[in-house]
């Protein structure tokens, strides 16, 4: 069978990672935020854009898909 040794490497990064916690999800969220606010990268959100519908359109013209949405 085919071996990809990258995702095994990545899969031992992981386990190895979450061993570190005893696999405490909320031990990990807490290590993972801390390392964020020590990056010092800064964050930037943007409101949600609002969706142009034309409405000159036909319904059949529309996107069909974002009828049922």
């Amino acid at each position: 069978m085919w071996r990809d040794f990258i995702v095994e490497e990545v899969r031992a990064a992981r386990e190895a990672y979450a061993r570190r916690f005893n696999y405490d999800l909320d031990a990990i969220y807490r290590d993972l935020k801390e390392q964020e606010k020590k990056g010092g990268r800064t964050t930037v959100s943007f409101p949600p854009r609002r969706v142009r519908t034309n409405q000159n359109t036909a319904p059949s013209q529309r996107n069909p898909s974002r009828e049922s949405l």
